[in-house]
């Protein structure tokens, strides 16, 4: 090998920079070897990472959720060292508790027997209601720890916790009361918090007895006793649905006003005639008059102005078709129409008829978001979790769901609903010493005209108090039944 002297300096230059470049290639190659391994490496800390931060959030988060599922069935487990607690009404009667012998045999008992039926449910053949959702608190304790520890090792259980609802006891006798011996479901809220005041449904039960009913009671599909229909029921709107088509008018034409209609008792279109009620002829209706009136011939031509698509679209804004932000079991309403739909179910449609159904919790939701300035809370059942002794352990906040409408639309709204009770089809609930908006509904459910009985509306128009949502299976129209269950509710609220 030749001296680097011998070499001529061009040559030498050219080996430098030849040396140069591969020591060069050798540090790139070295970090990107490197860069290879602090990748991998920076993975698998943000997997690491990224599984501590989760068992973190499950901890704090979720782990309460999941163990209380209805599903987890090891929360049953949880009645070996644990008395279950006691269920409260907001105004403190007592819903259920459990009673226990000197033999320490536990009987869950419910004083106000079938009453509080579906709101809170049964602890025996499974859980419903109350009892389910809030099955772990009433198997967790909160006692003081020394207790508990001196319990463990007396081998004595521990007691569990107080759950106090939401629901209203003189409320919810007075709905139970007022529906009578008639099927249906009654709903009340509360617009600004969304607590569940009371909730009845019929035909019932007594939970008292549900082990000895059972076999019963799962059997007579005539009756459905243990279906919810204030949350599972699957009735079409009637005339409540009027709301919608009006909130849609509205949103295609920004006003209310430049409707007119000459109602000559009945509209025909494609071979397909609408009536009015009972063959009423209104003959000229604006906006407010045919609403107060609740004329289906005005509210079918108002469908036909405004199409299938656009009021597909108003319904789904009001959450129809869509999930509902309830923690107790429910179905989902169903609406049905498009561009492609023909005029007669149009017509059908915009008037609560057609294919469209919903549950009376649904209509409370859409009634209490009106109410509420256009912003629905999310509905709730538990006010709050008290150790035995009353000391407080959890409270729920009001929290908001959604705005399902503006405040403008909120407002017209209001004042279209406060004209049905004033002058229009729920004039009953006029001067009665508080103000009422609503809207009654009559809705179809045979080919020979039997129909269900609606109202949905709310208290004190000025600051909402109350909203309700009535329904009295082949009850009539809203204003032969529903509207005076309403009457009863609102009375007992302002003068019991």
């Amino acid at each position: 090998m030749r001296n680097l002297k011998d070499l001529s300096r061009k040559q030498q230059k050219e080996l430098k920079k030849q040396a140069k470049y591969d020591e060069k290639m050798r540090k790139k190659k070295k970090r990107a070897k490197n860069r290879e391994y602090a990748i991998v490496s920076y993975f698998f800390v943000f997997i690491f990472v990224a599984m501590i931060g989760y068992l973190v959030y499950y901890d704090a988060v979720k782990s309460e959720e999941f163990i209380n599922s209805p599903y987890n069935t090891r929360q049953d487990t949880f009645a070996d060292r644990v008395v279950r607690g006691t269920i409260l009404s907001s105004d403190g009667e007592v819903l259920a508790r459990t009673d226990v012998d000197g033999e320490g045999n536990e009987t869950r008992v419910y004083p106000y027997s079938n009453i509080f039926a579906h709101a809170v449910g049964y602890a025996d053949q499974g859980k419903s209601g109350l009892e389910s959702e809030a099955n772990f608190q009433l198997l967790s304790s909160h006692a003081f720890f020394l207790e508990q520890m001196k319990n463990q090792f007396q081998e004595q259980k521990n007691t569990g916790d107080t759950v106090v609802s939401t629901l209203d006891a003189n409320l919810q006798v007075t709905a139970y009361n007022a529906l009578g011996d008639r099927r249906g479901a009654v709903v009340v809220l509360q617009p600004s918090t969304g607590k569940i005041l009371a909730m009845v449904s019929k035909p019932d039960f007594d939970p008292n007895t549900i082990g000895s009913d059972w076999e019963y009671l799962i059997s007579d599909e005539s009756n459905s006793s243990l279906l919810n229909r204030a949350t599972q029921g699957q009735y079409p709107p009637g005339s409540t649905f009027k709301i919608v088509t009006a909130l849609d008018y509205y949103r295609e034409h920004k006003t209310l006003e430049g409707f007119s209609y000459l109602c000559q008792g009945t509209i025909t279109r494609q071979e397909h005639t609408i009536q009015c009620y009972g063959g009423a002829v209104h003959g000229q209706q604006d906006l407010y008059s045919s609403f107060a009136n609740s004329c289906n011939c005005a509210f079918a031509q108002m469908g036909l102005d405004l199409g299938g698509s656009s009021l597909d679209d108003t319904a789904d804004s009001l959450l129809f078709n869509q999930k509902l932000p309830l923690t107790m079991n429910y179905k989902r309403s169903s609406f049905s129409l498009n561009n492609s739909s023909g005029d007669p179910l149009i017509m059908q449609t915009s008037i609560g008829q057609g294919n469209t159904l919903v549950s009376p919790m649904h209509m409370a939701l859409i009634t209490s978001a009106i109410a509420n300035n256009g912003v629905l809370m999310k509905p709730y059942m538990i006010d709050q979790v008290q150790n035995y002794q009353g000391e407080s352990v959890s409270r729920t906040e009001p929290e908001v769901y959604r705005r399902l409408l503006s405040t403008q639309e909120a407002n017209l709204l209001n004042k279209l609903m406060q004209q049905v009770v004033t002058s229009g089809t729920a004039s009953s609930l006029n001067g009665r010493g508080y103000s009422v908006a609503g809207k009654t509904g009559s809705a179809e459910y045979t080919d020979t005209g039997e129909s269900h009985s609606w109202f949905v509306g709310f208290s004190n128009t000025e600051n909402p108090d109350l909203a309700v949502s009535i329904i009295v299976e082949s009850g009539g129209t809203g204003s032969e039944a529903a509207v005076p269950i309403a009457g009863a509710i609102f009375d007992a609220y302002y003068y019991s």
